[in-house]
């Protein structure tokens, strides 16, 4: 039925007629749910405190993501199910295991924060048998604690594996989510605003045509923080997140090819088993209930100057195919953007998808420059991509952010390192080159000057880690020089 968003909510059936579409999730758990338990503390999917876990189908059964509650919004949950700290145990039951290894081994002070930790480990402890450290800490990478010095809560993420399992029946909830008969396109609408979620990519294309001026919506991880924090009126909306040919990825002709509501994390991971040398940018990516509900495809289609991935995505080549109506166009996505916060999409086209050449023999290198190793915006974003006959560079793809307007290639620098050989005395010049391609801004991140010297020190970096048979790696450089000083 048109305009009924219909859901499952801590296992029981809710359907909301009509709901404001930019209502937030946090919102009405709080509100009208009576939810409480799911918190506010940022509002714009930092701290973690509002986090809850996402139950979407997946073949004959559902994949479990914590996910930010305070920037999702109502209609987007259509179809799915939702989890929140109430769930795992009520006043006369016994506790999770993650909330008894909570308990047992001292994880909460204040308390404010413990249900989002609480959720994000009820995540973890539903998606894998055991967690090592590491992997703990990027679970939590998206939660904020100000009592506990996060010990006892990584303590408590190994003890809540000691006792009895409580898994959920994953086949069960597919079941309770087929009863939903929630497979049909969603229109909403409410006090003049619309809210279309089509299912099928022409249908979307439709809508975007006779909607040019409609907001496109995918993850909401940075739409989400128009509402709740900048207070603005959003009008149309298209939703992306329930057409099925965006959620694809797939290999051919030498290409990978990533569907524009394709996860953050989904996409990184296809991104990683072709290139490892990715696999920091992707633990670096924000958070991982960001990674969750963001979407590479609205990274690409926001085009900060200092997003995360277009650097790396540039120095590889990257197309970005774009939809308008029933055609499509590759476009080099360094071609992409025009100036800050302006692109060359036409009127009612929108991103369908990226195509990432798969490896060759070119040297290739991301780094990420932040104050922060978790959940922090860079200073400098950078992308590294050589092509080397005999020691010679015969073509040079070097990608920055935030160090202009929009994500940028290095032209310059490319041009002082093309038919020289890799070595450093190339390499200083193309160091000096840069100066010629960027004049940064200083801003609360970051100086000009600094911004400048660390991306003339990040490509001297490339050069020590790919040059020659034996690389350098930077630590045994660095004993080098101090062994030498």
């Amino acid at each position: 039925m048109e305009g009924e968003v219909r859901f499952l909510l801590n296992g029981v059936a809710h359907t909301l007629q009509a709901p404001q579409p930019t209502r937030t999730v946090l919102q009405y758990l709080r509100e009208e749910a009576g939810c409480t338990g799911t918190k506010e503390g940022c509002a714009e999917g930092d701290c973690g405190a509002c986090t809850v876990v996402l139950a979407e189908p997946d073949g004959d059964s559902v994949s479990l993501k914590a996910i930010n509650a305070c920037i999702q919004f109502i209609p987007t949950l259509h179809g799915k199910a939702l989890y929140t700290v109430e769930a795992l145990s009520d006043a006369s039951g016994p506790l999770h295991p993650v909330q008894q290894a909570m308990v047992d081994c001292h994880a909460s002070q204040c308390g404010f924060c413990t249900p989002g930790f609480v959720m994000s480990l009820f995540a973890l402890y539903q998606n894998q048998p055991q967690a090592e450290r590491s992997e703990v800490a990027d679970c939590l990478s998206g939660n904020l604690c100000r009592c506990t010095g996060y010990r006892p809560i990584f303590d408590a993420a190994q003890r809540m594996y000691q006792l009895p399992r409580d898994t959920l029946d994953r086949r069960a909830l597919r079941q309770q989510l087929d009863q939903l008969s929630a497979g049909e396109s969603l229109h909403i609408e409410r006090d003049g605003q619309h809210f279309h979620a089509p299912v099928s990519l022409d249908e979307l294309a439709a809508l975007r045509q006779a909607k040019p001026q409609a907001r496109m919506l995918a993850g909401g991880t940075d739409v989400g923080l128009w509402v709740t924090k900048q207070f603005r009126e959003l009008g149309d909306i298209l939703y992306l997140g329930r057409v099925a040919e965006l959620h694809t990825v797939s290999e051919q002709d030498g290409v990978l090819q990533i569907g524009a509501a394709v996860s953050l994390n989904d996409a990184f991971a296809a991104l990683v088993r072709h290139y490892p040398q990715l696999q920091e940018l992707h633990q670096r990516f924000a958070s991982t209930p960001i990674r969750n509900a963001g979407t590479l495809g609205g990274n690409v289609a926001n085009g900060s100057p200092i997003g995360d991935a277009m650097p790396a995505l540039i120095a590889l080549s990257t197309e970005v195919v774009l939809r308008g109506g029933t055609t499509t166009r590759n476009l080099p996505l360094e071609d992409l953007y025009l100036a800050y916060q302006k692109n060359a999409m036409q009127p009612g086209e929108f991103v369908q998808a990226l195509r990432i050449p798969l490896p060759d023999a070119r040297l290739f290198r991301a780094y990420k420059l932040s104050k922060r190793f978790d959940q922090d915006i860079s200073a400098v974003m950078c992308g590294f991509a050589l092509q080397l006959q005999d020691g010679m560079v015969q073509a040079a793809r070097l990608a920055f952010g935030g160090m202009a307007a929009t994500p940028k290639r290095a032209q310059a620098a490319e041009q002082a390192l093309v038919g020289q050989h890799w070595g450093e005395d190339s390499v200083r010049l193309a160091m000096q080159a840069l100066a010629t391609d960027f004049q940064p801004l200083s801003d609360m991140r970051a100086s000009a000057a600094y911004r400048l010297q660390a991306a003339q020190n990040l490509l001297y970096r490339f050069w020590l880690e790919s040059s020659g048979n034996a690389p350098v790696s930077v630590l045994a450089w660095v004993k080098q020089q101090e062994a030498s000083a």
